[in-house]
C-alpha cells in the first residue's frame, strides 16, 4: 500500500510541477488567451498519465494468466509441481512477502512475476525453463522473481510509466497550441486548429518513444538488483551466475508486451530492451560483494 500511495502522491506532484512550471514561464496566459484552459489539461493529463497506468497494474494479474496461458497450481499434480510451490514459499517467507500464487505456463524458457500488492502476486514458469534448466538454476530464476516482488517492481515500474504518460499528454498539447498559434496568427477562431492535432500526434508519437526509452533504462538497472536479490535469497550467487549463462545460450520465449519487463529476460533491440545483457547481469554480480 505504501507504493500505491507513493504512485499516486508522485502523479499529483509532477501535476503540480508542471503546473507551476507553465504558471512562472507565463505559458498558462498563453495557452488560456488561445482558448486552452490550464488546469483542464493538467487534470486529462493526470487521468491519461495515471490512470491509464494504475488501471494496468491492477488487472496485471488476471491478463498475465489470460496473455500466458498460465495454469495456477491449486494442488500440486507431481513432484516438480510441489517443489516449485515450496521453493516459492520458502523465497516468499525469507523476503517478507505474502505466499504469490503459483503457475506454470507452455513455452520457451523464461518466467516472471506480476501483481499490483506485495502480498498477492504471482509467479510463473514456463515448461522449456523447467525442462531445460538444473533445479538450483530454476531455483535462482525463482528467487529472482520473488526478488522483484519484494522490491515491488512492479508498481515502482508503473509509477514511472504513469509519470512519462503525464508528461507526454501535457507536453504535446501545450506545444501543439503554440504551434497553431503560430501557424494561424492573427485569424479569429474557436478552438484548436489542424496545427494542433498534427503536432499533438507527432509529438504523441516521438515523446513516446523518448518516454519508453527512459522507462526501459529504469527496467534494465531493476533488473540487477533483482539478480542481487535471488543471490541473497540463496545465500550465494553462484546459482543466478549459472542460470543467466544458461540463459544466454537459450532462445528466450516471448512474452506479452505488458509482461516483457517482469520476465527473466528480453530479447528486444537494447535502448528499448526491458532486461540489460546476459553478459553485464553476470557481471555485475560476479562483482559484487
Amino acid at each position: 500500500m505504501k507504493r500505491i500511495f507513493l504512485f499516486v502522491v508522485t502523479n499529483l506532484a509532477v501535476v503540480l510541477v508542471l503546473g507551476v512550471v507553465a504558471s512562472l514561464l507565463g505559458v498558462n496566459r498563453y495557452l488560456t488567451a488561445n482558448g486552452l484552459n490550464l488546469g483542464a489539461l493538467l487534470g486529462f493529463a493526470l487521468i491519461m498519465g495515471f490512470g491509464g497506468a494504475i488501471i494496468s497494474l491492477l488487472i496485471s494479474k488476471p491478463i498475465a494468466k489470460w496473455s500466458s496461458g498460465v495454469r495456477v497450481i491449486e494442488q500440486p499434480q507431481n513432484a516438480d509441481e510441489a517443489w516449485i510451490v515450496e521453493t516459492v514459499r520458502k523465497f516468499a517467507s525469507q523476503a517478507g512477502i505474502g505466499m504469490p500464487e503459483v503457475g506454470v505456463f507452455e513455452g520457451e524458457p523464461n518466467a516472471f512475476a506480476t501483481g499490483a500488492f506485495k502480498n498477492s502476486a504471482l509467479v510463473a514458469v514456463s515448461t522449456g525453463l523447467l525442462q531445460g534448466m538444473t533445479r538450483e538454476e530454476v531455483e535462482a530464476v525463482i528467487g529472482h522473481e520473488v526478488a522483484h516482488i519484494a522490491n515491488g517492481d512492479m508498481v515502482t515500474m508503473t509509477l514511472i510509466q504513469g509519470v512519462m504518460n503525464t508528461f507526454v499528454v501535457f507536453l504535446s498539447r501545450v506545444v501543439g497550441y503554440f504551434v497553431d498559434g503560430a501557424l494561424n496568427r492573427g485569424e479569429q477562431r474557436s478552438g484548436p486548429g489542424i496545427g494542433y492535432y498534427v503536432t499533438t500526434i507527432v509529438l504523441d508519437i516521438l515523446l513516446g518513444f523518448l518516454a519508453a526509452m527512459i522507462v526501459a533504462w529504469f527496467s534494465r538497472h531493476r533488473e540487477f538488483r533483482a539478480d542481487r536479490g535471488a543471490a541473497d535469497l540463496m545465500g550465494r550467487k553462484q546459482p543466478m551466475i549459472n542460470a543467466l549463462a544458461r540463459l544466454g545460450g537459450m532462445v528466450p520465449g516471448e512474452l506479452p508486451r505488458g509482461l516483457q519487463a517482469m520476465g527473466i529476460t528480453s530479447g528486444v533491440g537494447k535502448l528499448f530492451s526491458s532486461h540489460p545483457p546476459i553478459e553485464e547481469r553476470i557481471a555485475a554480480l560476479q562483482s559484487a560483494q
